[in-house]
């Protein structure tokens, strides 16, 4: 124990660092840009601010530079990979320039020559992979892998240790536990690591290990359960001095629905105008190569278990599916060369914005399964079906922060974590955050399948085998 509190005391500085690192960053690129505006632009309106003008001028763009790179997770240093950072760093910045540049077109009240800002974002290119390292270094140098000791229950964690060991610059797992050793072993064992992961174990047990690491002040990372996620939905009140939870479980409110239906067809008109040209090209593409149909039908689920047609652009041969019905593979041969392309960009999914216009889907929900497929999945747990509450969406909680090879369980906990946590402003940021994955072939926490457990080869013999007592109990709580 003695040994775990300098790191303990690091750890109460951790965000002043990180709020500082960005603080520098942000201000170099505001004054950058302060200096492109006072010898440039500021020469090009027509009536010269006072100096309060020229600050707002400036102030504005380092808010927007700000509000962008938070959105898209750029000061998360410690959090993110480094090339995800950066690459957060990269698309904050050109988003921030492109709306500057519209900005200085209306200060300018005329076109400005766009070339100057091109170069300012070349030099804060620099700036930003200088930082990105720079952080990166002093953050392995002062805060190292935390030591984690994984405990598990009904459950094999092969998976769940795989995840974790992709991002093995911020995680090891030196150990693992079995439910069945015992709440006394398992306690005593806490005290010897600097954090716990609690995965798929019984809800009485997990609350009595949350509340002896709250105890004795250990990180504790809980893998939730689905009635976690509802109650993490919930509304605190009071009956005289008894606090409760309430879950309302009713859906949207009536103006919830309004508000995003109206967000559905502004968002729609907006994306059709800009990618009509696309689409022409694309629609010429798949009809040039084969000769066949441009737009695929196919039914799919949406709110309460209704069926639709969904619209997409033919992607793979017209024989795809003469086997049956199954969702594509890695390098996937039915798929066809104009295919490739256009799933690789995701532009297979623009005419879902006639299904947005026609009201069968949402732009953000769950993305919507096919019938035959949902009810293989529902035969193995029947919560799947929870999606259903809400919309079909072109775009989706659990397409930002997940990625296409998701485990159903999975999917369903980030869908429901949207239905329970939903406001239109979560919209918005989940259509800006999807232009971040668009070039992303998966989310940020990408497994490794070449990546080596950090755990020794006598846990993993256990984990392999998932040994356990004969009379050990396999009933299991809800996922």
């Amino acid at each position: 124990m003695e040994e775990n509190r300098p790191v303990k005391k690091r750890e109460i500085y951790k965000r002043v660092i990180s709020f500082f690192e960005g603080f520098v960053l942000l201000a170099i690129e505001v004054l950058m840009f302060a200096y492109l505006w006072y010898t440039n632009y500021s020469k090009d309106i027509i009536i010269p601010f006072a100096m309060r003008g020229n600050w707002a001028v400036v102030g504005m763009y380092g808010l927007i530079v700000f509000l962008f790179t938070k959105l898209y997770g750029g000061y998360k240093v410690g959090f993110l990979r480094i090339i995800d950072v950066l690459y957060s760093q990269i698309l904050s910045m050109v988003c921030a320039n492109i709306v500057a540049y519209i900005q200085l077109c209306m200060v300018c009240r005329d076109y400005i020559n766009p070339l100057v800002l091109v170069e300012l974002s070349g030099a804060e290119l620099l700036v930003i992979f200088a930082w990105v390292f720079i952080c990166r270094y002093m953050y392995r140098k002062y805060y190292p892998p935390r030591h984690l000791l994984l405990i598990y229950g009904y459950k094999t964690p092969k998976e769940f240790i795989e995840k974790i060991n992709a991002r093995k610059d911020k995680y090891v797992i030196q150990d693992i536990i079995h439910v069945s050793e015992g709440e006394k072993v398992i306690k005593e064992k806490i005290l010897d690591y600097e954090g716990v992961i609690i995965c798929e174990t019984k809800a009485y047990i997990r609350n009595e290990l949350v509340k002896y690491c709250f105890e004795h002040s250990i990180r504790s990372y809980v893998v939730p359960k689905l009635s976690d996620i509802i109650i993490l939905g919930a509304e605190p009140i009071h009956l005289f001095d008894t606090p409760l939870l309430l879950s309302r479980n009713r859906g949207l409110s009536g103006e919830d629905v309004i508000g995003k239906r109206i967000l559905d067809i502004i968002c729609a008109i907006i994306l059709l105008v800009l990618f009509s040209p696309f689409m022409i090209i694309i629609a010429l593409c798949i009809k040039l190569y084969d000769g066949g149909p441009v737009f695929y039908k196919q039914d799919r689920l949406t709110l309460n278990g209704r069926v639709f047609k969904i619209y997409k652009f033919r992607s793979m041969r017209m024989d795809s599916e003469k086997a049956g019905a199954q969702l594509a593979k890695k390098n996937d041969d039915r798929i066809t060369p104009v295919g490739k392309v256009i799933r690789s960009l995701h532009l297979d999914e623009l005419p879902q914005i006639f299904n947005i216009l026609k009201g069968d889907m949402s732009m953000v929900g769950p993305r919507p399964e096919r019938p035959e497929i949902a009810a293989l999945y529902r035969e193995e747990f029947p919560e799947f079906d929870y999606r259903l509450k809400m919309k079909a969406g072109l775009t989706g909680y659990a397409q930002v922060y997940g990625k296409y090879n998701t485990t159903p369980r999975d999917k369903v906990k980030l869908d429901l974590t949207y239905y329970e946590q939903y406001s239109v402003w979560l919209d918005i940021k989940l259509i800006l955050l999807t232009f971040k994955i668009l070039f992303q072939k998966e989310n940020t926490e990408g497994i490794d399948a070449n990546m080596t457990t950090a755990i020794r080869e006598d846990v993993k013999k256990r984990v392999k085998k998932n040994e356990k007592p004969a009379d050990f109990d396999e009933t299991t709580d809800s996922f």
